[in-house]
């Protein structure tokens, strides 16, 4: 007897969640696994399919404790199967789903993803979480790493990095981020935005210290955004939107933007001043991406195919009087957004990225005017990717010097400032540069 359609399609949801998370577990990003999803002709069995995925990699290794002691032979942690079965648990322990409805479902995913024979084992374990979860919750580790699924080493590095506020930072990436929208203020201001979605009855408040941020209480499809296909509103967090106050623009001013893609900073510098933009992407792929959203903003901007660490192939000889370097990093500041982040980075990936954040400002560095300002950003909450960075390439140059950046808004650091994942905000790091004279032949 064939399960009734809507059943399978639940089934289906449970699996191609399963098979997601397996794909991050050998290492593909969370975004790669996620396309075949595109195919889910219901919208809500792709939410649904997204909120197991998303879910699971951010419990992941507390699920994975618990369904090892349930298990009389773990499997392979990237096995199809055993990421079933922390779907399964998943929705035992976190969604609060009907234990009947988890775990039928879970156990007719099985078969979709031809492994039948698997279905009796699945049920057990599952059941027997129903009936000893108080007892194994109660037995859970005192190790931070297990209980708030993060890798050991970066818990320790946090932990390091942010001696008063590490407990808060781990949970705070396992938090599903806001949708925050920025206001294009050319077309209207805030205020207004936020009076018209109060007569749609759709709730939102200003977020604090970012003037052009809206933070909706409620997550929505970008289609039914009001005002985001006509151009007036963006998706963008709230922290990526302090960097264009903290340039310090003018009417006129050639600014580049050397790492742009997707686009999101490029387009807020364009609607807060009339300067000439640069925005620069070593894939040309992503400056399709800017080139979309500069164009649903009716902006317009140069975009160069290039690597900021090679000017010589791109550069017109042109100085900038403002530079925003956003450069690669570890992204441990948006995990609340990017969950596969805590799988695939590794403690090895640090010294690497720092030294290319180092090349990337050492060579940037040239295309400035004395007296121009560089901003230098990482949405990353490791010091070796902030001021660590920044402090090298200052001792280096000594026409180079960190200006103050005085806000409300998270803490000063020894050349800059940096602000902790919270309910409005990502993690991200901050320092403003000023050039005091010609750089040296």
């Amino acid at each position: 007897m064939k399960p009734a359609p809507s059943s399978r399609s639940h089934a289906n949801v449970r699996a191609s969640a399963a098979r997601a998370v397996s794909r991050v577990l050998r290492g593909s990003s969370l975004d790669d696994a996620m396309l075949p999803i595109n195919r889910f002709r219901v919208p809500s069995d792709a939410a649904m399919t997204r909120l197991l995925a998303y879910g699971v990699l951010r419990e992941l290794s507390l699920l994975q404790w618990l369904t090892a002691r349930m298990m009389d032979k773990p499997l392979a942690v990237d096995d199809e199967i055993h990421c079933l079965l922390l779907v399964g648990l998943y929705q035992l322990r976190n969604l609060a789903t009907p234990a009947h409805a988890a775990i039928n479902e879970t156990v007719a995913a099985a078969e979709i993803m031809k492994r039948p024979q698997a279905q009796g084992f699945i049920n057990a374990v599952l059941r027997r979480y129903t009936r000893e979860h108080v007892e194994l919750e109660a037995g859970l580790p005192d190790d931070e790493a297990i209980r708030h699924s993060h890798p050991a080493w970066l818990v320790e590095q946090i932990r390091v990095d942010w001696p008063t506020q590490w407990p808060a930072i781990l949970a705070a990436n396992n938090a599903q981020g806001p949708l925050t929208l920025r206001v294009n203020r050319r077309r209207l201001t805030r205020d207004a935005y936020l009076q018209r979605l109060s007569e749609m009855n759709i709730a939102a408040q200003a977020v604090a210290d970012v003037p052009d941020a809206v933070m909706l209480a409620e997550p929505r499809a970008v289609e039914k955004i009001p005002g985001f296909n006509g151009g007036q509103v963006s998706v963008q967090d709230a922290s990526a939107q302090l960097a264009v106050d903290l340039l310090e623009l003018q009417a006129g001013q050639r600014v580049l933007d050397a790492c742009a893609a997707p686009g999101g900073k490029s387009a807020h510098i364009l609607e807060r001043a009339d300067i000439e933009l640069t925005a620069l992407d070593r894939d040309p792929q992503r400056l399709i991406r800017v080139d979309e959203n500069l164009r649903r903003l009716r902006l317009d901007a140069r975009l160069l195919a290039g690597d900021g660490g090679e000017p010589a192939r791109w550069w017109d000889g042109k100085p900038f009087h403002r530079i925003l370097l956003d450069a690669p990093c570890s992204g441990t500041g948006v995990i609340r957004r990017h969950p596969d982040i805590k799988w695939l980075r590794r403690e090895s990936d640090i010294s690497g990225l720092q030294g290319q954040q180092l090349r990337l400002l050492k060579s940037v560095w040239r295309l400035l005017k004395p007296g121009g300002r560089l901003l230098y950003a990482t949405c990353s909450l490791l010091r070796a990717e902030g001021d660590d960075t920044v402090q090298r390439f200052v001792g280096l140059h000594d026409n180079a010097e960190c200006l103050p950046i005085t806000a409300d808004w998270g803490e000063a650091t020894a050349c800059g400032r940096r602000i902790a994942p919270s309910p409005a905000h990502d993690g991200f790091y901050y320092a403003a540069l000023r050039k005091t004279g010609d750089d040296r032949p």
